[in-house]
């Protein structure tokens, strides 16, 4: 024990080898192996005759993809993404921001309780309430005509691209519903960041003269970045993957993840859906690398 303690010791390299070997081992073969086997299935095409997968090597799935329809699913995806994360963040930066500045210990406590009950109840629960919420029946109808401002809900569900018959059946009601789901994973990447920021630096920034929002806009808002990058990342990948929503909460236009499970339960054309899985993970690697390169990572 002795021989193999100094071996490691002396050799730090090796001793990093081993702890993580079987880890990276693990992602490599599992996740690195899954992509390669989406790459060779889109490599093969659908007999539109037989029905049956034809598994000669060819390019014409990939032409196939590239068509108006799947490049718009793909767009829409991409863009109610993109709303949903800055929706999350215009909410969860103020919650985050008074938690760590002005709350006391015992409302910290409850504010994280708070915020993580919702992700111990059912993921299918939490999107069936909002179904009942934001349909016309629901409560927020209900309040909307004691106070006399249907209008105000008319006028949004009018709206051309977000509006439908009822929230429930809207662009905007799945906006809301993909924000209240992912709303945690932004509110504790934020907290962190936020609670990183040393006091001493708001201290010297008030005696050199700064107003508070100056303090904000050059001191706290710069230290808080990354950790909007880090939940960022959450939601985003979150909202881009999920078919279960766009399929209970919207207007029933198609979703990326939605299409995949189409293209593969549904029709049946494994090799396209293979091919599909390709626009989130291409639009996610260009956003991993903005966020790298606004230190996301370093907040996780």
């Amino acid at each position: 024990m002795n021989r193999i303690s100094g071996t490691l010791h002396r050799h730090p390299g090796l001793r990093l080898s081993l702890l993580l070997g079987l880890p990276m081992l693990w992602l490599v073969g599992v996740y690195g192996g899954s992509l390669l086997a989406l790459l060779f299935q889109s490599l093969f095409r659908l007999n539109d005759f037989t029905g049956n997968v034809d598994r000669t090597l060819t390019l014409d799935t990939w032409g196939d993809l590239f068509t108006d329809s799947n490049i718009s699913i793909a767009v829409r995806t991409a863009v109610m993404a993109a709303a949903v994360t800055v929706g999350a963040a215009l909410i969860a930066f103020p919650i985050a921001y008074y938690t760590v500045r002005y709350a006391g210990h015992r409302f910290r406590a409850a504010f994280f309780v708070l915020i993580l009950i919702p992700l111990w109840s059912s993921y299918l629960v939490r999107v069936y309430s909002w179904k009942l919420i934001l349909a016309r029946e629901g409560i927020i109808f209900w309040f909307a005509d004691k106070l006399g401002l249907n209008f105000l809900l008319d006028a949004a569900l009018s709206a051309p691209g977000i509006g439908g018959p009822s929230l429930s059946a809207s662009a905007l009601g799945q906006f809301i519903v993909f924000t209240y789901i992912w709303l945690p994973y932004m509110i504790l990447p934020i907290y962190t960041a936020l609670e990183r920021v040393p006091r001493s630096y708001l201290e010297a920034s008030a005696d050199l003269g700064a107003r508070p929002a100056q303090t904000f806009r050059t001191v706290t808002w710069p230290l808080a970045i990354p950790g909007i990058a880090a939940g960022s990342i959450f939601t985003f990948s979150l909202t881009l993957g999920d078919y279960i929503i766009p399929t209970i909460i919207g207007d029933s236009a198609p979703f990326v993840g939605l299409a995949i499970y189409s293209y593969q339960g549904v029709a049946g054309n494994l090799p396209l859906a293979a091919a599909f899985t390709f626009f989130p993970i291409v639009i996610m690697g260009i956003y991993l690398y903005i966020a790298r390169r606004v230190g996301a990572f370093e907040a996780l």
